[in-house]
């Protein structure tokens, strides 16, 4: 599949927290000559957090892994690509429990600290045998680096995606790293997206989950592609213990800010990956009511398909913009809203501005990154959504997606 035009140039420079390993394999059961299976293990007392997709219809992985994450504490975690074993009932169950079982087994830790994760085609049984014949290989293996472990869970990404970053709390470096797929079937609540990510601070699981859900409303929760949440959205977030303890208000801070600075850096890859993207689109929205009320605003703005192909067709048509703010169900005035795309301000009081000139706005449409700027006009709430254009790129994949 070709590259995405918004792809990074290289993939990043990343460090793996000690106390984490990395290790892929191919299983054959979709792809050919190409790995689509990571096993993780950590150093015992791990801790973990988690949070997943709000759908009606999660994938078995899904269910399970809320229940480790509910305990806390992680030795591995094992993923596939090419199948989600979502909608596949009891059968689906069972085959998640059929994998942490041998795997447990294979490593000699608790089976209630292994968590799995899957992403690809629903309603298709998963083939557990074809991931056991790798755990050997998979166990014995020498640690593959970040970048391989990004593309073993790749889907219809074009690309890997990898983000790094350290802080200093207590006098000593603490690292974060982290992994994503995803591409298509974006959307808040975090889509068929999959993230791993692991720091070497020590952390009591209630401190990581709090910093894990804050971050992601930030992050994750503030994309969209095509506003489809997926069964399968999962993110993980392990701190090994491995470096200096986080405790204070003032360390945790901090390190909620590089978590979240990472965690941000992976989902606007995921939409700089949105399949057919060729436009990266930056939303802000002030002056709502509530911080809530505007991140709605942002997100009916950012899944408008009227909006999203303006922008592919480089149309500087703001009337769109109008009527997204407009259906989105939250309080807005007409004469208070203030447009601006490209920095260039479009409405005042109800109407265009008598000064307005297209011709800037025109040139801005024609970059690869856009920038829309809403100002509701009535209270202090703010939020900031990430999504791409809509072009015939993502009909052809998919509508191809299982050929």
């Amino acid at each position: 599949m070709e590259r995405s035009p918004l792809a990074p140039p290289t993939f990043p420079a990343m460090t793996l927290p000690a106390g984490v390993t990395l290790a892929t394999a191919a299983s054959g059961m979709k792809y050919q000559g190409r790995d689509d299976m990571l096993l993780m293990q950590f150093c015992e007392g791990t801790t973990l957090a988690g949070i997943f997709t709000k759908s009606a219809t999660a994938s078995a992985a899904v269910l399970s892994s809320r229940e480790i994450v509910a305990g806390g504490y992680i030795r591995a975690l094992l993923v596939n690509a090419g199948n989600a074993n979502a909608f596949t009932g009891q059968v689906g169950d069972e085959a998640v429990s059929t994998l942490t079982s041998a795997l447990a087994a294979k490593l000699h830790v608790p089976e209630t600290q292994i968590a799995t994760s899957s992403t690809g085609v629903i309603g298709e049984p998963l083939d557990t045998s074809c991931l056991i014949s790798q755990f050997e290989a998979l166990t014995t293996a020498s640690t593959a680096s970040w970048e391989e472990a990004a593309n073993a869970i790749r889907t219809t990404d074009t690309f890997a995606k990898g983000a790094s970053a350290t802080c200093e709390i207590a006098g000593k470096t603490v690292t974060i790293s982290g992994i994503a797929k995803g591409s298509g079937m974006i959307a808040p609540d975090m889509a068929t997206m999959l993230a791993f990510i692991v720091t070497d601070a020590a952390i009591t699981p209630a401190a990581l989950q709090k910093a894990c859900a804050s971050a992601g409303d930030r992050s994750f929760n503030a994309i969209t592609v095509d506003s489809d949440t997926s069964t399968s959205d999962s993110v993980y977030l392990a701190a090994t213990g491995q470096n200096v303890a986080v405790t204070s208000d003032a360390d945790l801070a901090i390190f909620c800010q590089t978590l979240q600075s990472v965690m941000q850096d992976l989902a606007i890859q995921i939409v700089r990956d949105g399949e057919g993207a060729s436009k990266l689109i930056t939303i802000d929205v002030t002056g709502a009511v509530s911080d809530a009320s505007a991140h709605r605003i942002g997100l009916a703005i950012g899944n408008s398909p009227l909006v999203k192909t303006a922008i592919a067709g480089e149309d500087a048509n703001w009337g769109r913009i109008v009527m997204a703010v407009g259906k989105a169900g939250e309080p807005a005035d007409r004469d208070k809203l203030d447009i601006a795309i490209g920095g260039h301000h479009i409405t005042e009081r109800g109407q265009r501005r008598p000064d307005y000139d297209e011709a800037p706005v025109a040139a801005h449409m024609t970059s690869d990154e856009i920038h829309i700027a809403v100002d509701i006009g009535l209270g202090t709430g703010t939020a900031r959504i990430w999504t791409c254009d809509l072009t015939h790129g993502y009909i052809t994949i998919n509508a191809d997606y299982r050929s």
